[in-house]
Order: C-alpha cells, then structure tokens, then sequence
C-alpha cells in the first residue's frame, strides 16, 4: 500500500512541479487551429466520396 501512497504523491508532484503546462491563450489558439483543420479535412473527404459516388453511379449505369 505505501508502494501506491508514494506512486501517487510522486505522480501529483511531477504533475504540478515538472510538468511545463501552455499558457491559456496558446491552448486556445491551438483548440482553434485542431477545429479548423478537422473541418477542413471533413469537406476535403465528404467530397471526395460525394466525387467518388458520383463517378460509380455513372460506371454502373454505362454498363
């Protein structure tokens, strides 16, 4: 038990005193820049397989 007592007093304490955590503002300039870029990357796909789509339904309906 004194094994896990030191683990988490250990853990708290590298948390709070080792651990370099960003400043608020870097953290939302980050979130923003991760949400725009998933976007992005969600139309990219969504039309692709919209292109993608549409170019089987033609195939299929050729033949």
């Amino acid at each position: 038990m004194q094994k896990v007592k030191k683990f988490i007093t250990d853990s708290v304490d590298e948390m709070k005193n080792k651990v370099s955590w960003p400043k608020y503002r870097d953290l939302q300039n980050s979130s923003i820049l991760v949400l725009v870029a998933s976007l992005i990357f969600a139309l990219m796909i969504g039309l692709f397989d919209l292109a993608f789509e549409n170019a089987l339904e033609w195939f299929y309906a050729e033949f």
